[in-house]
């Protein structure tokens, strides 16, 4: 995209005034000076009014003050903004209106905003129709991609914050892959995925349930899981956005509350009480585990140690020894009783000695061989009573330590809450510490929910993919079924093939844009520190000398470097896709984008300006400047014969700001 003119009527400062762009492809760099009040932030917004119809002002009315104070009622009067600009090789003029009027109570009343795009292509002149310019908007540079190529001081140094501490990783993930040319490859994926609105998930609702009841049943199934699939997966993107603002918010409260002496010392008391009191509640886990193992191993030799000793007792007074008759078996015995003959010829009648002594015999042969059976258990009761003899004296000692460490933790608690008291009665921390236990709390239920959220995908999964199974086994056996699972596999192997080449894609560009970003950072900053990128496109500062020192504390300067590298990086590489041979790029080919920045200069000191004014004109493919006077001599004389126009500010009073 290259913006050619920017004009303006009635809006704001502004009431007729007209810029026009360098687009020399050498001197491609626009300055506009002026001081501090004169305009520039608003001149920098008409891109975004026109676009978008919205501004980051606080009072959202457009109209030039003079000419609403000179409004009477029943007349009217316009505020507009013509932006041209050539995008994808066709011209474009957008012109975006507002018209204001005032009643008879002197309220100043304003219409809806209302927008047109006139386009040119090879000398073919048209209007686009009111249902195609918002499309066409979005095509030429969407919303969410505008502010990485619009923007001021203070919102680059908000930006580097944020990617930084991943805050916004997602949007910034989704802006870098959009302009690095992965888009297609997301929309493409997107229209095939399994889901409800994807190609594969169409082919879940095209069974013929004619042919089996239950296939009708199983699909119902299989949507009633992929509906639960993506309500979780957008919760946890939900949650993954949520708890590092909490994260951020709360470290940011917690630095508040240690800048005030007092507060500082109740919360390092508080942090040292939270710190005792978990090591005393993990101390308690191990004796409590230590109890219940040795409970469950000796309880039951424990409570049977009475019936053990007696047992003893008892077989004491017994003579079990040398009763055993060898290689003779009680059913010998049986044989001998039913036949009513001893061996040696004696009869076995009821009732008389010879019988009675007989019987006695089976108390002593096997199965019971009791004498053996005897002596075992009297040796195994015996291990049993002494293994569990001191179970009673050691589960004792290890309650009472868990005793005394439920006192401790209830102690800390006290202690804790004693100490949040104080804190929150502390007038100037009070707020701060309020907000922190609230942040505290998010993360831990977020944390909560979200390992919750992910144990039930897992189950989901597998419930979907067991119904999915035996839905298939029935859908293959009829043959317009059969298509239907040809085609889904078809539209399968299509998303899972487009899928592996995007992920080859976007880690090589990854790759490359962490290559190309430490370039300019190492240019522009020209300090001992480096940057990483991972696979969500946070960014991490590290000192080259020190890798293990990831992610350190960064200066104002520095955090704007890394914004400046960062949006200068993006920019490098969709210009170069255009231009590059190598077919992986040609295939991320995007289109170039202009920078519009206004007054990014201001915090960096004289060496570090002049390195942002030597890398900005080769890097982007146009360069407009909105600066202020001491900051744009300093850009004239850095960027030099880079600078194609030159426009200066000039307030004529508070209420009106005219371009030279």
């Amino acid at each position: 995209m290259l913006l050619k003119s920017l004009k303006l009527s009635n809006f704001r400062q502004f009431k007729d005034e007209e810029i026009y762009f360098s687009t020399d492809s050498y001197k491609n760099v626009t300055i506009i000076i002026g001081e501090n009040g004169t305009g520039k932030t608003t001149f920098s917004q008409a891109f975004f009014w026109c676009l978008y119809g919205d501004v980051d002002f606080k009072d959202k009315s457009m109209l030039n003050k003079i000419v609403a104070s000179e409004l009477v009622p029943d007349k009217s009067a316009t505020v507009k903004v013509v932006l041209s600009l050539i995008h994808a090789g066709i011209e474009y003029e957008i012109t975006t209106e507002q018209v204001y009027t005032i009643n008879y109570s002197g309220k100043l009343k304003n219409s809806n905003i209302t927008r047109a795009i006139q386009c040119k292509k090879k000398g073919q002149q048209d209007f686009l129709k009111p249902l195609e310019i918002e499309p066409r908007i979005k095509e030429i540079l969407p919303k969410e991609l505008s502010k990485y190529f619009f923007f001021d001081g203070e919102r680059i140094e908000k930006m580097s914050k944020e990617i930084q501490s991943g805050r916004k990783s997602y949007e910034f993930a989704e802006a870098v892959r959009g302009i690095l040319g992965l888009s297609a490859f997301i929309s493409a994926l997107e229209h095939l995925k399994p889901t409800s609105k994807g190609v594969i998930g169409s082919y879940e609702n095209s069974y013929d349930a004619k042919s089996n009841t239950n296939i009708a049943r199983y699909t119902a199934d299989i949507e009633k899981y992929q509906i639960q699939l993506e309500k979780i997966e957008d919760r946890i993107k939900e949650i993954e956005d949520e708890i590092p603002k909490s994260q951020d918010r709360k470290k940011e409260l917690e630095k508040i509350i240690q800048q005030y002496a007092k507060g500082e010392q109740l919360q390092k008391q508080k942090n040292d009480l939270i710190r005792k009191r978990s090591s005393t509640i993990n101390s308690k886990k191990l004796t409590t585990d230590k109890l219940l193992k040795e409970f469950n191993d000796k309880s039951s030799s424990y409570f049977a140690r009475s019936m053990i000793k007696k047992s003893l007792e008892i077989l004491k007074q017994g003579d079990f020894t040398n009763k055993d008759i060898p290689e003779m078996h009680s059913k010998t015995i049986d044989f001998l009783i039913k036949k009513g003959t001893c061996l040696c010829g004696t009869p076995l009648d009821v009732g008389s000695e010879e019988y009675n002594n007989i019987l006695k015999l089976l108390q002593y042969l096997p199965p019971q061989s009791i004498g053996i059976t005897v002596g075992q258990f009297i040796k195994e009761s015996q291990m049993r009573a002494k293994t569990s003899g001191d179970l009673f004296e050691s589960n004792s000692s290890m309650l009472s330590i868990i005793e005394e460490q439920n006192d401790t933790i209830g102690g800390y608690d006290d202690e804790i809450a004693l100490v949040e008291k104080n804190l929150v009665g502390i007038k100037s921390v009070a707020p701060f510490q309020r907000e922190l236990q609230i942040c505290e709390k998010i993360i831990r239920d977020r944390s909560r929910e979200k390992d919750g959220l992910i144990e039930q995908r897992g189950s989901i999964r597998t419930k979907k993919e067991r119904v999915n199974t035996e839905r298939q086994a029935l859908t293959l056996r009829d043959e317009t079924n059969k298509k239907v699972e040809i085609y889904k596999a078809y539209a399968q192997y299509m998303y899972d093939g487009l899928e592996k080449v995007y992920k080859e894609n976007e880690t090589f560009t990854r790759k490359k844009l962490e290559d190309t970003i430490n370039d300019i950072f190492k240019g522009i900053y020209q300090g001992g520190l480096s940057l990483t990128i991972d696979e969500n496109y946070n960014i991490s500062v590290l000192v080259d000398d020190y890798e293990q020192f990831s992610n350190v504390e960064t200066s104002t300067a520095q955090s704007i470097s890394v914004i400046f590298a960062f949006i200068s990086g993006i920019i490098k590489m969709a210009r170069e896709s255009n231009t590059s041979k190598d077919e992986r790029a040609k295939m991320l080919a995007s289109e170039p984008y202009p920078l519009v920045m206004d007054a990014p200069l201001s915090a960096f000191d004289k060496r570090r300006i002049k390195s942002v004014c030597k890398a900005l004109p080769n890097i982007a493919e146009q360069v407009i400047i909105f600066i202020k006077d001491t900051d744009g001599e300093l850009a004239k004389e850095y960027m030099g014969e880079k600078v194609g126009k030159q426009y200066r500010f000039d307030k004529l009073n508070e209420f009106e700001t005219v371009l030279k």
